[in-house]
């Protein structure tokens, strides 16, 4: 990209979902009853809600963008408008009353599920109307399919193969929680990482989930808590060796931030690598880490950070420009859309375009094998300049400070190489 080429965008962090009731053709006929008692707590749901901030729900659904959810053309216009050439589809559209939900919770909080049934008709419902979705466009969409993979192995692995056969590219969406079920470390979850390896699909967890039981309708203790548990399962694949029995599992985190990142790579760095810790616990390691944890970042690990704030893009050296992927999470209202470029010019306009190229595009479509010669004309079209961000194309990345971000590495031993 030279000059003032327009960027390739793409969002790794969107939302599609149908209305609530519109699922019921998508489900076997033996759940609808349970379907019709899912449909009358949305409602109760939704009716607390009201009461509670009716005038800022009102307002937020007043917007016509947001039929985009489910409905194609509309979909592609706004995306269009906000200047995003392809998108990573993620569940549960409706941010607020949670109105385009899956079917019993199986979107973003499906560890909170009991009935493993439940569980896996909810996901197959919206899979299914996914991959209809992303059939219409399939080199701008890459969708992310449900898989409950702590509910039932055997059974998630079927889901992953026929995900992987009806286009689903953008890979799979695991329980941020598995509550009283397995956790993410036993080896039985191999059958998964194996069958995702295979069809080079990218494992995730995205915000959504925590324990609220413990803390009921305490805002401010979720808002603490939430980019936690979304993070967890990291390092329960990293440290048990997933990364290692397969090299190229991609695992991506989504809309929890990327602050967090920084100090936890310096300090797992220094903790494997750099002495007395190291060789005490080398017997442990051996098999499971062959490499400083920072190493796994851009290379298995990936950080789908949404709306970067300025401070994490001032941070990227130490995360990593390569772990980075942006997003607009439309239609959601915590998000950028429909305002994306304003927003990019206030995060972006003292960056790199080489950087900006990377955590804007480039590194998602390599994460989700996009097609980037069959989205680059739709980029020539609507996607924003440098210039449009406020960006002096002239400026070059600074390779020193690229270097130093990762001070804390000089000296450090890898646990594969530890004596």
């Amino acid at each position: 990209m030279g000059g003032d080429e327009r960027y390739l965008i793409i969002s790794s962090d969107c939302h599609a979902g149908l209305p609530c009731p519109e699922y019921r053709p998508y489900l076997d006929p033996k759940y609808h009853a349970a379907f019709d008692g899912f449909l009358a707590e949305k409602q109760a749901d939704r009716a607390a809600k009201m009461a509670e901030n009716a005038d800022y729900i009102n307002a937020w659904e007043e917007q016509e963008g947001l039929q985009g959810a489910w409905d194609s053309e509309r979909r592609d216009k706004e995306l269009n408008a906000d200047g995003v050439a392809g998108e990573v589809l993620f569940p549960d559209a409706d941010a607020i009353t949670g109105m385009e939900s899956p079917p019993f919770g199986a979107g973003l909080s499906a560890g909170a599920i009991a009935d493993p049934e439940l569980a896996f008709a909810g996901a197959r419902a919206h899979n299914r109307f996914l991959a209809e979705l992303c059939a219409v466009n399939p080199s701008r969409r890459a969708g992310v399919a449900l898989v409950p993979i702590s509910h039932d192995i055997d059974r998630a692995v079927a889901e992953i193969e026929w995900a992987a056969e009806n286009g689903l590219r953008g890979g799979i969406l695991i329980p941020t929680m598995w509550h009283h079920r397995t956790p993410y470390h036993d080896p039985a979850y191999d059958k998964v990482w194996a069958a995702c390896q295979a069809h080079d699909m990218p494992v995730h967890t995205h915000s959504g989930e925590a324990p609220q039981d413990e803390y009921g309708d305490n805002i401010g203790i979720y808002l603490a808590e939430v980019v936690w548990w979304a993070a967890r399962p990291m390092w329960f694949l990293l440290f048990s060796g997933a990364f290692e029995r397969f090299p190229r599992l991609k695992y991506v985190v989504t809309e929890s931030a990327a602050y967090w990142a920084a100090d936890m790579l310096w300090k797992w760095d220094t903790y494997l690598g750099g002495g007395h810790t190291t060789k005490k616990l080398a017997a442990q390691l051996a098999g499971k880490v062959s490499r400083l944890p920072s190493d796994y970042f851009g290379d298995n690990i990936f950080i789908g950070a949404s709306t970067m704030s300025r401070e994490e893009v001032r941070r990227r050296y130490v995360i990593g420009v390569g772990t980075l992927m942006w997003g607009n999470d439309f239609p959601h209202p915590e998000g950028t859309w429909p305002n994306t470029v304003a927003r990019l010019e206030e995060t972006f306009h003292d960056v790199p375009v080489e950087d900006a190229i990377r955590m804007l595009g480039s590194t998602a479509a390599s994460v989700y094998n996009f097609d980037v010669g069959a989205l680059r004309p739709l980029a020539d079209e609507i996607g924003p300049t440098p210039s449009d961000l406020g960006q002096d194309a002239g400026l070059a990345v600074d390779r020193d400070a690229v270097r130093a971000a990762r001070w804390w590495k000089e000296g450090l031993v890898a646990p594969g190489a530890a004596t």
